[in-house]
Protein backbone atom coordinates (compact mmCIF):
# COMPACT_ATOMS: atom_id res chain seq x y z
CA UNK A 1 0.00 0.00 0.00
CA UNK A 2 1.37 3.41 -1.10
CA UNK A 3 2.23 5.85 2.00
CA UNK A 4 -0.76 8.23 0.81
CA UNK A 5 -2.77 5.28 0.90
CA UNK A 6 -1.93 4.43 4.35
CA UNK A 7 -2.56 8.38 5.44
CA UNK A 8 -5.74 7.98 3.84
CA UNK A 9 -7.17 5.26 5.84
CA UNK A 10 -5.97 6.68 9.28
CA UNK A 11 -7.13 9.44 9.31
CA UNK A 12 -10.27 7.68 7.95
CA UNK A 13 -9.94 5.58 10.94
CA UNK A 14 -9.72 8.18 13.74
CA UNK A 15 -12.64 10.19 11.68
CA UNK A 16 -14.80 6.86 12.28
CA UNK A 17 -13.70 6.57 16.20
CA UNK A 18 -14.28 10.49 16.43
CA UNK A 19 -17.51 9.66 15.30
CA UNK A 20 -18.39 6.97 17.28
CA UNK A 21 -17.51 8.55 20.14
CA UNK A 22 -19.76 11.77 19.41
CA UNK A 23 -22.91 9.21 19.74
CA UNK A 24 -21.95 7.84 22.60
CA UNK A 25 -21.66 10.95 25.06
CA UNK A 26 -21.26 14.91 24.83
CA UNK A 27 -18.82 16.18 27.88
CA UNK A 28 -19.26 19.65 28.62
CA UNK A 29 -17.52 21.26 31.15
CA UNK A 30 -15.62 24.46 33.02
CA UNK A 31 -16.21 28.10 34.10
CA UNK A 32 -19.03 30.08 34.50
CA UNK A 33 -18.42 31.35 30.79
CA UNK A 34 -18.26 27.61 29.70
CA UNK A 35 -21.28 25.60 30.97
CA UNK A 36 -22.59 27.80 33.65
CA UNK A 37 -23.84 31.54 33.67
CA UNK A 38 -25.02 33.57 36.25
CA UNK A 39 -29.01 32.90 37.38
CA UNK A 40 -29.28 35.83 40.40
CA UNK A 41 -27.51 37.65 42.20
CA UNK A 42 -24.92 39.34 40.35
CA UNK A 43 -23.48 41.36 43.07
CA UNK A 44 -22.68 38.16 45.05
CA UNK A 45 -20.87 36.36 42.50
CA UNK A 46 -16.62 36.43 41.90
CA UNK A 47 -14.40 34.09 39.82
CA UNK A 48 -11.02 32.97 40.27
CA UNK A 49 -9.66 30.95 38.16
CA UNK A 50 -11.66 27.97 37.94
CA UNK A 51 -12.94 28.69 41.06
CA UNK A 52 -16.67 30.39 41.04
CA UNK A 53 -17.49 31.98 44.78
CA UNK A 54 -21.47 32.53 45.65
CA UNK A 55 -21.74 34.89 49.03
CA UNK A 56 -24.93 35.58 50.95
CA UNK A 57 -25.43 38.24 53.20
CA UNK A 58 -28.53 39.75 54.78
CA UNK A 59 -29.25 42.71 51.81
CA UNK A 60 -29.27 40.21 48.87
CA UNK A 61 -30.79 37.11 49.97
CA UNK A 62 -27.49 35.42 48.24
CA UNK A 63 -26.46 34.43 44.57
CA UNK A 64 -26.82 31.21 41.95
CA UNK A 65 -25.98 30.12 39.51
CA UNK A 66 -27.79 27.60 36.25
CA UNK A 67 -26.30 25.82 32.89
CA UNK A 68 -26.81 27.37 29.72
CA UNK A 69 -27.85 24.05 28.51
CA UNK A 70 -30.81 22.19 29.66
CA UNK A 71 -30.80 18.47 29.43
CA UNK A 72 -32.81 15.61 29.10
CA UNK A 73 -30.79 12.37 30.84
CA UNK A 74 -27.22 13.14 32.17
CA UNK A 75 -24.86 12.63 34.29
CA UNK A 76 -23.48 15.84 36.12
CA UNK A 77 -20.43 16.63 38.56
CA UNK A 78 -19.62 19.54 40.27
CA UNK A 79 -16.88 20.14 43.46
CA UNK A 80 -18.33 22.59 46.09
CA UNK A 81 -16.89 23.75 49.38
CA UNK A 82 -19.62 24.39 51.78
CA UNK A 83 -19.65 27.57 54.21
CA UNK A 84 -17.80 26.96 56.89
CA UNK A 85 -18.20 27.76 60.52
CA UNK A 86 -21.73 28.78 61.73
CA UNK A 87 -23.64 27.94 58.81
CA UNK A 88 -27.16 28.04 60.64
CA UNK A 89 -29.74 28.88 58.34
CA UNK A 90 -27.84 28.87 55.26
CA UNK A 91 -29.17 26.56 52.55
CA UNK A 92 -26.13 25.36 49.81
CA UNK A 93 -27.44 23.83 46.50
CA UNK A 94 -26.67 21.49 43.67
CA UNK A 95 -29.95 20.27 41.28
CA UNK A 96 -31.94 19.87 38.33
CA UNK A 97 -35.28 22.01 37.44
CA UNK A 98 -37.41 22.09 34.40
CA UNK A 99 -38.90 25.37 33.51
CA UNK A 100 -42.23 24.06 32.63
CA UNK A 101 -45.17 25.42 35.17
CA UNK A 102 -44.45 24.82 39.08
CA UNK A 103 -47.27 22.76 39.07
CA UNK A 104 -45.99 19.83 37.02
CA UNK A 105 -42.63 20.68 37.51
CA UNK A 106 -39.69 17.78 37.40
CA UNK A 107 -36.81 18.14 40.19
CA UNK A 108 -33.85 16.41 41.71
CA UNK A 109 -32.96 17.90 44.74
CA UNK A 110 -29.53 18.51 46.39
CA UNK A 111 -29.40 20.61 49.12
CA UNK A 112 -26.59 21.25 51.93
CA UNK A 113 -28.29 22.26 55.13
CA UNK A 114 -25.81 24.72 57.48
CA UNK A 115 -25.83 24.33 61.07
CA UNK A 116 -23.92 25.79 64.32
CA UNK A 117 -20.03 25.56 64.85
CA UNK A 118 -19.09 22.02 65.44
CA UNK A 119 -22.32 20.46 64.13
CA UNK A 120 -22.56 18.24 61.05
CA UNK A 121 -24.01 19.57 58.01
CA UNK A 122 -27.59 17.93 56.45
CA UNK A 123 -27.29 16.66 53.18
CA UNK A 124 -30.94 16.65 51.88
CA UNK A 125 -32.48 15.00 48.64
CA UNK A 126 -35.41 15.00 47.03
CA UNK A 127 -37.22 13.92 43.71
CA UNK A 128 -40.43 15.17 42.19
CA UNK A 129 -41.55 14.88 38.99
CA UNK A 130 -44.99 16.07 37.21
CA UNK A 131 -45.05 17.96 40.73
CA UNK A 132 -44.89 15.22 43.26
CA UNK A 133 -42.58 15.02 45.78
CA UNK A 134 -42.19 13.54 49.01
CA UNK A 135 -39.09 11.11 48.05
CA UNK A 136 -36.69 12.93 51.30
CA UNK A 137 -33.44 11.48 51.93
CA UNK A 138 -31.16 13.09 54.52
CA UNK A 139 -27.43 12.33 54.96
CA UNK A 140 -25.11 13.42 57.27
CA UNK A 141 -21.18 13.49 55.34
CA UNK A 142 -18.46 11.20 56.71
CA UNK A 143 -15.85 14.38 56.13
CA UNK A 144 -16.21 18.10 57.16
CA UNK A 145 -17.64 19.62 53.52
CA UNK A 146 -16.48 23.28 54.84
CA UNK A 147 -13.10 22.80 54.82
CA UNK A 148 -12.52 21.36 51.15
CA UNK A 149 -13.78 20.48 47.52
CA UNK A 150 -15.69 17.46 47.25
CA UNK A 151 -17.58 16.25 44.55
CA UNK A 152 -20.78 16.12 43.81
CA UNK A 153 -22.58 13.84 41.12
CA UNK A 154 -26.35 13.48 39.77
CA UNK A 155 -26.38 10.86 37.50
CA UNK A 156 -29.67 10.95 35.49
CA UNK A 157 -30.98 8.31 33.04
CA UNK A 158 -34.44 6.47 32.41
CA UNK A 159 -33.77 3.78 34.07
CA UNK A 160 -32.82 5.07 37.66
CA UNK A 161 -31.41 8.44 39.21
CA UNK A 162 -28.35 7.99 41.42
CA UNK A 163 -26.94 10.64 43.92
CA UNK A 164 -22.58 10.12 44.34
CA UNK A 165 -20.51 11.68 47.05
CA UNK A 166 -16.76 11.62 45.85
CA UNK A 167 -17.98 8.99 43.71
CA UNK A 168 -19.67 6.32 46.35
CA UNK A 169 -23.48 6.35 45.53
CA UNK A 170 -25.46 7.17 48.66
CA UNK A 171 -28.94 7.11 47.12
CA UNK A 172 -30.16 5.00 43.80
CA UNK A 173 -34.25 5.97 42.86
CA UNK A 174 -35.39 3.34 40.22
CA UNK A 175 -38.16 3.78 37.28
CA UNK A 176 -40.41 1.23 38.07
CA UNK A 177 -43.14 2.60 35.30
CA UNK A 178 -42.46 -0.61 33.33
CA UNK A 179 -43.86 -2.76 36.21
CA UNK A 180 -46.81 -0.62 36.34
CA UNK A 181 -46.48 0.79 39.35
CA UNK A 182 -48.23 4.05 39.19
CA UNK A 183 -46.05 7.22 40.78
CA UNK A 184 -43.88 9.61 38.65
CA UNK A 185 -40.66 9.18 37.31
CA UNK A 186 -38.90 12.21 35.53
CA UNK A 187 -38.56 11.40 31.93
CA UNK A 188 -40.35 14.03 29.79
CA UNK A 189 -39.09 17.45 30.52
CA UNK A 190 -36.09 18.62 30.09
CA UNK A 191 -33.88 20.26 33.07
CA UNK A 192 -31.36 22.60 33.65
CA UNK A 193 -28.51 22.33 36.27
CA UNK A 194 -28.74 25.33 39.08
CA UNK A 195 -26.14 26.03 42.16
CA UNK A 196 -27.10 28.85 45.11
CA UNK A 197 -26.43 29.71 47.91
CA UNK A 198 -29.42 31.40 50.29
CA UNK A 199 -31.32 31.97 53.53
CA UNK A 200 -33.82 29.72 54.60
CA UNK A 201 -33.72 30.05 58.86
CA UNK A 202 -37.36 29.22 58.80
CA UNK A 203 -36.96 25.59 58.53
CA UNK A 204 -33.00 24.89 57.29
CA UNK A 205 -31.42 24.15 60.70
CA UNK A 206 -33.22 21.78 63.32
CA UNK A 207 -36.24 22.52 61.87
CA UNK A 208 -35.86 26.93 61.58
CA UNK A 209 -35.16 26.46 65.65
CA UNK A 210 -31.60 27.68 64.67
CA UNK A 211 -31.65 31.18 62.87
CA UNK A 212 -28.88 32.85 60.91
CA UNK A 213 -26.11 34.87 62.39
CA UNK A 214 -25.83 37.85 60.51
CA UNK A 215 -23.02 39.23 62.13
CA UNK A 216 -20.66 35.93 60.31
CA UNK A 217 -21.64 37.41 57.09
CA UNK A 218 -21.19 37.65 54.08
CA UNK A 219 -21.07 33.44 53.74
CA UNK A 220 -19.23 32.22 51.21
CA UNK A 221 -19.88 28.54 48.88
CA UNK A 222 -17.46 27.91 46.10
CA UNK A 223 -18.02 25.82 42.85
CA UNK A 224 -15.54 24.26 40.39
CA UNK A 225 -15.00 21.87 37.93
CA UNK A 226 -18.54 21.31 36.62
CA UNK A 227 -18.97 18.28 33.64
CA UNK A 228 -21.77 17.36 32.09
CA UNK A 229 -21.81 14.35 30.39
CA UNK A 230 -24.96 14.06 28.28
CA UNK A 231 -26.32 11.13 25.65
CA UNK A 232 -25.83 12.21 21.96
CA UNK A 233 -29.62 11.66 19.63
CA UNK A 234 -29.70 8.34 18.67
CA UNK A 235 -28.30 7.02 21.59
CA UNK A 236 -27.79 6.78 25.74
CA UNK A 237 -23.81 7.62 27.46
CA UNK A 238 -22.21 5.09 28.90
CA UNK A 239 -24.00 5.83 32.21
CA UNK A 240 -27.29 4.37 30.99
CA UNK A 241 -26.75 0.85 31.25
CA UNK A 242 -24.26 0.76 33.91
CA UNK A 243 -25.97 -1.29 36.90
CA UNK A 244 -24.29 -1.00 40.09
CA UNK A 245 -21.91 -3.62 40.63
CA UNK A 246 -21.66 -5.26 43.40
CA UNK A 247 -18.68 -3.75 45.35
CA UNK A 248 -20.85 -0.21 44.74
CA UNK A 249 -24.23 -1.61 46.19
CA UNK A 250 -21.90 -2.67 49.13
CA UNK A 251 -20.58 0.92 49.81
CA UNK A 252 -24.24 1.99 49.56
CA UNK A 253 -25.16 0.30 51.87
CA UNK A 254 -22.99 1.05 54.17
CA UNK A 255 -22.98 4.31 54.04
CA UNK A 256 -26.76 4.56 54.37
CA UNK A 257 -26.70 2.25 57.29
CA UNK A 258 -24.17 4.93 58.90
CA UNK A 259 -24.99 7.85 57.64
CA UNK A 260 -28.70 8.29 56.82
CA UNK A 261 -30.38 10.02 58.84
CA UNK A 262 -34.10 10.08 57.72
CA UNK A 263 -35.78 7.46 55.01
CA UNK A 264 -39.30 8.84 53.78
CA UNK A 265 -39.96 4.85 53.18
CA UNK A 266 -39.45 4.33 56.88
CA UNK A 267 -41.91 6.86 58.19
CA UNK A 268 -44.89 5.47 58.84
CA UNK A 269 -46.15 8.30 60.93
CA UNK A 270 -46.46 10.52 57.97
CA UNK A 271 -47.90 7.74 55.42
CA UNK A 272 -49.88 6.03 57.77
CA UNK A 273 -51.95 4.25 54.95
CA UNK A 274 -48.79 3.14 53.97
CA UNK A 275 -45.03 3.92 52.70
CA UNK A 276 -44.94 4.79 48.94
CA UNK A 277 -45.31 1.77 46.46
CA UNK A 278 -41.91 1.99 45.13
CA UNK A 279 -40.26 1.66 48.61
CA UNK A 280 -41.08 -1.94 48.73
CA UNK A 281 -39.04 -1.91 44.85
CA UNK A 282 -35.65 -3.49 43.78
Amino acid sequence: MAVSSRTEVCVLAVLVALCIAARTAVVVGGIIEDGLELDWGQGNVSKDGQVISLYLDRDSGGSGLRSRDTYLYARTDLQIKLVPNNSAGTVTTFFFLSEGPWEIHDEIDLEFLGNVSGQPYTLHTNIFANGTGQKEEQFRLWFDPATDFHTYSIVWTPKHILVLVDGTPIREFRNHAKKGVAYPYPSSQRMRLFGSLWNADDWATQGGRVKTDWSAAPFLAQYRNFKATTSSPGGYGYYDDKELDGTAKKKMERVREEYMIYNYCTDTKRFPNGVPPECSMK
